[in-house]
């Protein structure tokens, strides 16, 4: 499978820079997976498209001020670091700007000193292993230095930083935010729960996988970043429960789709746990565990656009996609929504 062939013209002022004000009155296009039929909506009405019984299965995770701006100890040399796995202890795993400078034994430091990190290893693909050292506690010092790590195609600055977050984040350890979960507020998920529809929550901690462009040309050859998740004995129980009367699986964003369909086996049943994952979802895949999805517009060529291709075909999802660039939706992170059912 051939890389080009996930591409779509995208023009540049269609790439939302900030989010709308009510999180909720995004516009979402609704597609038929079977037969590429399209609606427009607004978010919000999401809520028609739900039926009782059915389960929701959003994403919990927290977002990290993962990005750090310090300087080379030796030299004075600005460096820029972006958090992307936790290793044991102090240490990360991390994308390192420039690279070339940051050397093993290379002593960045951040704050005038409050935080300090040491280059132990450089990593498959260039990243960076950095043990930290400080005085006091970790997450506090990030959330005093650390900026939210927005995608590179957002050039403006975040003047709220819970609008990189979804209403119901709960657990630290996100480099970037499961995106689809943006639109929801509380009181639509209030009214997702009095309709009759079980919400269930997973955790999955997005990580490099996120920036990471496919840089392969044969689809078969890109190797996913592995990433965290984490599926507890209460959501495995809804969700097995909604799939034996009969309800559907709906996952709100890729990042809960991923989830579901790691922690699964062929049998359709979601077992409780904790592991990595470096799952691919492309065309071809047999999906184990979801029947719908709620996302938001895809990067070209990327392992997404694969993703959401594989559950509706490549057909539908680059109709849609031009249907969506023909009536001037918004793409990407605080961009508008998809539903594919």
């Amino acid at each position: 499978m051939d890389i080009n062939d996930f591409d779509y013209d995208l023009p540049e002022e269609l790439i939302a820079q900030d989010p709308i004000e009510d999180r909720s009155s995004s516009r979402l296009l609704v597609l038929d997976k079977e037969t590429g039929a399209i609606r427009h909506e607004i978010f919000r009405d999401i809520l028609d498209e739900l039926n009782p019984g059915d389960c929701l299965v959003i994403n919990n995770t927290k977002v990290i001020p993962a990005r750090l701006m310090g300087v080379k100890e030796e030299t004075g040399a600005a460096i820029e670091v972006l958090l992307l796995k936790r290793l044991e202890n102090d240490t990360w795993e991390t994308l390192v700007k420039p690279g070339k400078k940051a050397r093993p034994g290379t002593v960045i430091s951040f704050g005038d000193g409050l935080l300090k990190g040491t280059v132990v290893d450089v990593l498959e693909e260039g990243n960076r292993k950095i043990q930290f050292s400080y005085q006091g506690i970790f997450e506090e010092i990030l959330d005093q230095l650390g900026q939210m790590p927005l995608p590179p195609y957002i050039t403006h600055t975040l003047k709220d930083k819970n609008r990189y977050q979804t209403v119901y984040a709960k657990y630290d350890g996100s480099a970037a935010a499961p995106t689809a979960g943006l639109h929801f507020t509380q009181d639509l998920l209030q009214k997702i729960r009095e309709k009759g529809v079980e919400i269930a929550e997973v955790t999955l901690h997005v990580g490099l996988g996120t920036f990471r462009p496919v840089k392969v040309e044969k689809v078969e050859e890109h190797h996913m970043h592995s990433e965290l998740y984490i599926v507890d004995e209460e959501t495995a129980e809804k969700v097995n429960k909604a799939r034996r009367n009969g309800g559907r699986i709906v996952a709100v964003g890729t990042t809960s789709c991923r989830t579901l369909e790691s922690a699964s086996t062929e049998d359709g049943v979601l077992h409780p746990g904790s592991g990595w994952t470096d799952i691919f979802i492309y065309p071809g895949y047999q999906f184990k565990m979801i029947d719908a999805l709620i996302t938001n517009f895809h990067l070209p060529k990327s392992t997404l656009v694969m993703l959401v291709s594989a559950l509706a075909g490549r057909e539908h999802i680059l109709a849609a996609y031009e249907e969506a660039v023909k009536e001037r939706y918004r793409f990407f992170s605080f961009g508008d929504a998809m539903y594919i059912g």
